[in-house]
């Protein structure tokens, strides 16, 4: 079996698959994210790339900024270094067709940033440049299976930016906004909806990023 993504979202996953790569959405839930890796893991998986968006936590990374990260950081202090081989060869694909990506740590979290304040935060905290909700759980997976594993991440909310409440609403289990729930919030707060239409471009810039990653990725097999 070859690379096997980790995403949040089933758009990511679709990205993923265009690669070349195996895929599996599990809709920013730890748990969910846990199974799928191990799932993975289980059907030979050689490789495990935590894939997709994530936030900014380096205010000098906007949105659609890649990062491809040399460690990954968890909250409660652990810090897992990624295969030195495999994101040399992710970043070899990138370099070849001019994509600059940014190196540093991600923070991998329970939950997302949600206001520029906790972004600050975490980022003094933690040296992180970005956070993401899967990275942890696919270091942690990989290291328990003996893989080499790799973080390949667009930036879709930037430090500066606060989530509205209607964001941090999560997905179904297949990695889809839970639309009835989002537009029930924002019904009750409308006034959350020019931050939800800038999120929405942001994360349309990210996965575009994601997608000319992507097509580097299978350029240079």
């Amino acid at each position: 079996m070859p690379i096997a993504a980790v995403t949040g979202l089933a758009a990511e996953a679709r990205i993923a698959r265009r690669i070349g790569w195996r895929a599996a959405a599990a809709g920013g839930d730890a748990e969910r994210t846990r199974r799928a890796v191990a799932q993975l893991v289980a059907e030979g998986a050689s490789a495990l790339v935590s894939f997709g968006i994530c936030g900014g936590l380096d205010p000098a990374l906007g949105p659609g900024a890649l990062v491809l990260p040399q460690a990954v950081s968890s909250e409660d202090g652990r810090h897992r270094r990624v295969d030195a081989a495999l994101r040399g060869a992710l970043a070899a694909a990138l370099g070849h067709a001019g994509i600059a990506a940014a190196g540093g740590d991600v923070l991998g979290a329970a939950r997302a940033a949600d206001t520029p304040a906790r972004k600050t935060a975490l980022h003094r905290r933690s040296g992180a440049i970005a956070i993401d909700l899967e990275s942890h759980l696919v270091a942690e997976a990989a290291a328990a299976a003996g893989l080499p594993f790799a973080v390949l991440r667009a930036v879709a909310d930037p430090a500066e930016r606060a989530l509205p409440p209607a964001a941090l609403i999560g997905l179904d289990a297949a990695g889809r906004p839970a639309l009835g729930r989002v537009l029930l919030s924002l019904a009750r707060q409308p006034e959350q909806l020019p931050a939800l239409l800038q999120l929405a471009r942001d994360t349309r810039r990210a996965l575009a990023a994601l997608r000319r990653a992507g097509e580097a990725l299978v350029r240079h097999r």
